[in-house]
């Protein structure tokens, strides 16, 4: 991992975009890292788009901004792709992450000639086949981590599984799900690698 990482996630109200940000926050916190995880909203409905943050570093963050120049880019909606820039900023020595059933071919057109690496990843797929709903939160978080190598795996693992057994300590299932979700996107992710 390079020193510091600034990642910007885009998703809609309700999709988790927020949660997957904070959820990053919290385990790279736990893993020892300095970090911060923010959303910044408009207006605040289901469905309104969102946009989230977050800085994870080996050294204490001191900037208190949004991120203009993220090193990588999650959109966790890819009906944003229409009418969102959402590479915007976004260096060219990093990635975008895309939920979409598309292929990546289909939506390389609505990245504004974007010349970094771009993954895709159907998210929903991954989270019907594992929590039997469509939750694109979880599996894009594994995702942004697998690509950005923003701790290591095994660890990320280790914080999410005790994350979700706070959280869902009375929903058992609901933890093995989202820990196969994890697993599916990091397996998924290293084939396009």
């Amino acid at each position: 991992m390079k020193k510091s990482l600034e990642i910007r996630w885009h998703g809609r109200g309700g999709q988790g975009a927020k949660t997957a940000a904070l959820l990053l926050a919290d385990v790279a916190f736990k893993a020892g890292k300095f970090v911060q995880g923010f959303p910044e909203y408009g207006p605040e409905r289901m469905g309104a788009p969102i946009t989230a943050y977050n800085r994870i570093s080996e050294e204490p963050v001191t900037v208190h901004s949004n991120i203009y120049a993220p090193d990588y880019v999650v959109v966790v909606d890819d009906g944003l792709l229409e009418n969102t820039d959402v590479t915007h900023g976004l260096k060219e020595d990093g990635a975008v992450i895309i939920n979409t059933e598309k292929e990546k071919e289909e939506v390389l057109p609505l990245l504004h000639d974007y010349k970094g690496a771009v993954y895709t990843l159907n998210a929903k797929d991954i989270s019907m086949k594992t929590l039997g709903k469509n939750y694109p939160n979880s599996p894009m978080l594994a995702a942004v981590v697998a690509v950005s190598g923003a701790m290591e795996p095994e660890r990320f693992m280790k914080e999410m599984e005790a994350s979700f057994h706070h959280k869902f300590a009375k929903k058992p299932e609901v933890i093995d799900g989202n820990m196969k979700a994890l697993e599916m996107t990091f397996a998924e992710i290293a084939k396009s690698c």
